[in-house]
């Protein structure tokens, strides 16, 4: 038998606590083994219950985006949060979370989003993607040349820059060169963003995976965006 995904509920409001509990235990798939509502007992509480997937609201009775480095050593956190700021679900990313799903969405998405952390994707709302996107500007095929677009589909693949310059067979700092030229063309400031726009405009599949697992998790495309554009 598979065993239960095991997940903590971190808010500070009971009421929707005891909705999301009631939410989840329609899934026989996961398990709630504990719930906090102080920011200062999150770590404690992973320290001591083991479980897989931490459902954590930010804004508890403090700003909890300082501890999420410290509580993904011990579990796939995934932010629930009632704003769609894509500076602020990139700002959890980068912290350590594994994804980040709006209050608002139907609850299905959360188990998708729940399922896709596990299996070791990053998970973002489609509006906060369409942001971002929005947000770049030029689609990143009339502004990147070839070899930058080459050096961007290994980047956002998950390859280190020496791995991407033993696959394209140029020199280490040359990948450098480009990587620094495609985030001052695309306003981009790391990887996870550069990642989620080349799925987005198609220059990596939506279902490809890094070929190195342990940095999948940290770049890899939920599997909520939306398929390429085609182009005229």
């Amino acid at each position: 038998m598979r065993a239960k995904t095991r997940i903590v509920l971190a808010d500070d409001h009971a009421i929707f606590r005891e909705g999301l509990r009631l939410v989840l235990r329609r899934h026989p798939e996961v398990k709630v083994v504990a719930e906090v509502e102080r920011v200062d007992d999150l770590l404690p509480t992973l320290e001591r219950t083991p479980c897989d997937v931490l459902l954590l609201d930010l804004q508890m009775d403090r700003d909890a985006l300082g501890e999420i480095g410290a509580l993904a050593a011990h579990a796939a956190v995934l932010v629930l949060t009632g704003v769609a700021a894509p500076e602020r679900a990139l700002a959890a990313i980068r912290a350590g979370a594994r994804g980040v799903v709006l209050k608002r969405e139907a609850a299905e998405v959360l188990m998708q989003a729940v399922r896709a952390v596990m299996a070791g994707h990053v998970w973002l709302p489609p509006s906060v993607q369409r942001q971002l996107a929005v947000g770049a500007g030029t689609p990143a095929n009339g502004l990147l040349t070839p070899r930058e677009r080459e050096v961007a589909r290994h980047v956002a693949l998950g390859l280190r820059n020496a791995e991407v310059a033993r696959a394209l067979f140029i020199g280490e700092q040359t990948v450098k060169t480009h990587l620094n030229n495609i985030f001052h063309k695309l306003g981009f400031r790391d990887r996870v963003e550069l990642a989620i726009y080349a799925a987005d405009e198609g220059i990596i599949g939506v279902h490809e995976r890094s070929p190195r697992p342990a940095v999948r998790a940290a770049v890899e495309k939920s599997p909520s965006v939306k398929k390429p554009r085609s182009r005229s």
